[in-house]
Order: C-alpha cells, then sequence, then structure tokens
C-alpha cells in the first residue's frame, strides 16, 4: 500500500537529538507515512543550483523535519523531489539559528507551510520567507512514555548539560547526601533513538525533580549565545511527572507552554544554595504533583497534537493519528478521574498555535 506521506528527516546523527528522531518515526508511524532518512550536509554547488528550479507540486504530500535550518535544504536531497511532493510541509527545531537559513531564493517558495519551534523566532522567519510560518513547540511522547508514577524514590537526577558547579556528579552526589537527598548522575544513553528515548524517560519516571539550566545561564559550544529556548529535557521530564529544577529560559515559548508547577527556579547555578531550595522542595514534594505534571503534560505537550496541525497542513486526516488522539482522551479522564483540567483559554497551547 502506497503510504499517505512522506515524512524526511534530515538526521544530524547526534545523540542530543534522539527525542526529534524518535518523533519522526511516530510521526511517520501516526500521519500513515512512510519514513526517509537523509543525512544532514551542505549542498554541493551543483545541488544548489538545482535548487532553483521551480517544482510541480503534485504528488504525496511530505513532512520536512528539520534539526536546524540549514536542513531546509535537505529536501533537495530526495531523488526527484520537484515531481515528487504535492504539499510540502517543513518543521525547524532550532529555529532561534536565524543566520543559517537557507537563501536559495526557490526554497523560500518551496513551502506550503514552515513551523518552528519558538515564538519569539516567528517574525523574523516570515520576513525570510515566502510562505505561512507558524509556533509548533517541542512536545514529548507523553501517551506511551509518560508516567504519573507516586513511587520515586530518588530525588534528584541530572539529565545532559549542567553548569561547572553541578557538572561533577561524584561531588554533586556527595553534596546532596549530606543534605539528605538521593542523587543520580547521568544516564547511560543507548544507540538506537526510540531506546534512548524510552530508557531516559523510564529513569525519569523514578525521579521527583530533574536538574537542567537554561543556556543563559550556562552556555556552551552549541548553544546560541542569546537566544534562550526549551528542549526536550524540559518536556520529557514533565512527560514523566517530574518536576524541573534550574534556572528556566525566560522566553515567550517557555512561558506560553508550561506551568507554574513544571519548575522550581533556583535562581542561581551555586551548587550549594540550589540544593538549599531542591531540600525545601523535596519536603513539600507529594504524588499530586507527579500527577498533574503528567496531566498537563497530555494535554499540552503530546505529540500527537503537534502531529494534528502537521495533518492540517498537509491536507491530511490519518486514521492512525485519530485512533492515537481518541486514546489520549480516554488517558485523560483516567487521569483527571473525568474532571476537565485545562482552561479553555489555553486550549490552542495543546494544538500549537501562536
Amino acid at each position: 500500500m502506497e503510504p499517505a506521506v512522506q515524512v524526511v528527516y534530515a538526521d544530524p546523527g547526534s545523540p542530543g537529538y534522539h527525542p526529534v528522531k524518535h518523533m519522526a518515526r511516530l510521526a511517520a508511524e501516526l500521519l500513515g507515512g512512510q519514513l526517509v532518512v537523509v543525512e544532514s550536509r551542505s549542498l554541493s554547488k551543483l545541488e544548489k543550483l538545482e535548487s532553483l528550479l521551480p517544482r510541480r507540486k503534485t504528488g504525496l504530500p511530505c513532512l520536512l523535519i528539520c534539526a536546524s535550518p540549514a536542513n531546509l535544504s535537505s529536501i533537495v536531497l530526495i531523488e526527484k523531489w520537484r515531481k515528487r511532493y504535492g504539499r510540502l510541509v517543513a518543521w525547524v527545531f532550532d529555529s532561534f539559528w536565524l543566520n543559517i537559513i537557507p537563501r536559495y531564493p526557490m526554497l523560500s517558495g518551496a513551502f506550503d507551510y514552515v513551523f518552528v519551534t519558538e515564538l519569539e523566532d516567528i517574525d523574523a522567519w516570515r520576513k525570510r520567507l515566502a510562505v505561512p510560518v507558524e509556533w509548533l513547540p517541542w512536545g514529548s511522547d507523553v501517551l506511551r512514555l509518560g508516567s504519573a508514577s507516586p513511587c520515586r524514590p530518588l530525588d534528584l537526577l541530572r539529565v545532559g548539560r549542567q553548569p561547572r558547579e553541578w557538572d561533577d556528579d561524584d561531588s554533586t552526589s556527595t553534596a546532596c547526601k549530606s543534605r539528605g537527598l538521593s542523587f543520580e548522575g547521568r544516564p547511560p544513553r543507548c544507540a538506537d533513538a526510540t531506546e534512548s528515548e524510552r530508557s531516559l524517560m523510564a529513569m525519569e519516571s523514578t525521579t521527583k525533580f530533574i536538574l537542567a539550566f537554561s543556556n543563559r545561564v550556562n552556555p556552551d559550544i552549541n548553544t546560541h549565545p542569546r537566544r534562550e529556548y526549551i528542549t526536550g529535557r524540559w518536556t520529557d521530564a514533565l512527560a514523566a511527572g517530574a518536576i524541573v529544577a534550574g534556572v528556566p529560559p525566560h522566553n515567550q515559548s517557555a512561558q506560553s507552554l508550561l506551568w507554574k508547577e513544571a519548575l522550581v527556579d533556583l535562581g542561581t547555578v551555586n551548587r550549594a544554595k540550589g540544593i538549599d531550595v531542591i531540600a525545601r522542595a523535596v519536603s513539600e514534594w507529594s504524588p499530586e504533583r507527579a500527577r498533574l505534571n503528567y496531566v498537563r503534560s497530555l494535554e499540552r505537550l503530546d505529540w500527537r497534537w503537534r502531529f494534528k496541525r502537521l495533518a492540517a497542513a498537509l491536507d491530511v486526516r490519518p486514521r492512525p493519528l485519530e485512533n492515537e488522539l481518541e486514546n489520549l482522551g480516554i488517558q485523560l479522564q483516567r487521569a483527571t478521574g473525568g474532571e476537565k483540567t485545562l482552561p479553555a483559554e489555553n486550549a490552542p497551547l495543546a494544538q500549537g498555535h501562536a
């Protein structure tokens, strides 16, 4: 049977993008499509010239999932792409790297829709591309991998990069023990993206708090020097029912997407002061906090809400996605006892509209 959609993922090959690669697989499954993974690389001079040719806009609808703006040009790597695809929609994750949006003229008009993950980026993208640009934020596979487990023997889990004072897991563990807190360092990584997500979120479902800091206070060679943003570290942690402790990003996307119970703002990268704040938060923690974060994640963060918006942009109605959205509604009813918990004015957040 011919797929209803083709999902193209430009794979940068970094373990840091495992959440996106897992999502791409899930998107292909639920949109009733076929996943094509291409190598993330620069175009040759000939490929750049070929990108200037017009496309026919007939055939399968296509979703191009990009780790960064530069990957928009990856559509050119698909053989006969101009004749192969009808509607062409792109979803760009690290959309804050505005300086690397491809400047090939034809590419700017090749897409029917472009979605970006940060609200602050929309105006700049709209000025650069002659197509509709909308906000479609980060999410998580809450339905399959999330958890509201009340049994959380671990107090604090470290995930990903950390400020210098927090980076040594052994000394952090010793400092936490001195305050009566249990701590675990870097979880092991799996080579496969989906197995990595399963393993990580299973570990995250055993902890009350997960450590994460904005690039504003924890800069790195791979982070943007000025623009703040959220990533899968935040959304996966919340989907697993944990609370994120650290210094959150102060940006529109985080303020619009997240909820006050999701975060404990340490206000500092100083480890001793931060552990004091976490110790107080642990003493006030209850299993209800895990349930609340899980429920809010089902409402706001599940990838299926994002796929629903993408399906509309692609002009398809895939039955697998409709089935999963029904299952999502059932799980929400179970988790809330039938109580409506999402205020009506916040409903657009679930679908990813700005």
